[in-house]
């Protein structure tokens, strides 16, 4: 009776002991999961905060890049007033007076610092390097011969643009502005643009001062007459 008294209370013993032991298991086990929840809750906070930042920063490049370019532009205005036709048809008082206000506002612009660093590899470094030589070697021969300068840089440029070109492409640059930076590849189409456009007013301005040459000799000519 004694042992079966005993035997009863140790087997309600074991009962109970196992019953801790699993109520402890289980509360190990949810403390963990719950754990693992919030864990993923707060890795999904940070990584949508990042993605945020991400377009923040990109749009932080774009508006200094964009300043970049309006910084070119109006640098490139202020020479092209400074050297237009019409300052030559003025007189020398007035002249020396506007050439007074665009130099004050060309040092205001050139007080203006932007800079975009562009991220490169190896190859995309050298491959600026290269496209940026090509350029420099037709721009040292500009004066040399201004027509087939202007042909060798649309060429050059016909093989930057998406567009159909007007001629025919330069094929060795265009391998080799492919290999650049996608931002390098902006950079040197709107340095040839930008060349472009100064050869065209160059052009323009010979035309006209050929024109007016030919008009004063023919004066001249009809005065002898």
């Amino acid at each position: 009776m004694a042992q079966a008294k005993i035997s009863a209370k140790a087997s309600e013993g074991a009962q109970q002991q196992q019953q801790q032991q699993q109520q402890q298991s289980g509360g190990q086990l949810r403390g963990r999961f719950y754990r693992s929840t919030s864990m993923a809750d707060r890795s999904s906070r940070l990584l949508e905060n990042l993605d945020q930042l991400e377009l923040r920063v990109e749009a932080f490049r774009d508006a200094a890049s964009a300043m970049e370019q309006e910084k070119e532009i109006l640098l490139e205005m202020i020479h092209n007033i400074q050297n237009s036709q019409d300052m030559r048809h003025i007189s020398e008082g007035e002249r020396e007076e506007l050439n007074l206000t665009a130099n004050r506002l060309m040092g205001r612009t050139l007080t203006v610092e932007v800079s975009v660093e562009t991220i490169r590899n190896a190859q995309q470094q050298e491959s600026l390097l290269h496209a940026t030589k090509m350029i420099d070697e037709i721009v040292n021969k500009l004066l040399d011969d201004l027509e087939d300068a202007k042909i060798r840089l649309m060429s050059l440029y016909g093989a930057c643009t998406s567009d159909v070109p007007a001629g025919p492409i330069d094929q060795k640059f265009q391998s080799v502005v492919i290999g650049c930076a996608i931002e390098d590849q902006k950079k040197i189409k709107r340095r040839l643009e930008t060349l472009l456009r100064n050869l065209e007013n160059s052009e323009k301005s010979i035309t006209l001062l050929e024109h007016q040459k030919t008009s004063v000799r023919q004066s001249c000519n009809s005065k002898q007459d």
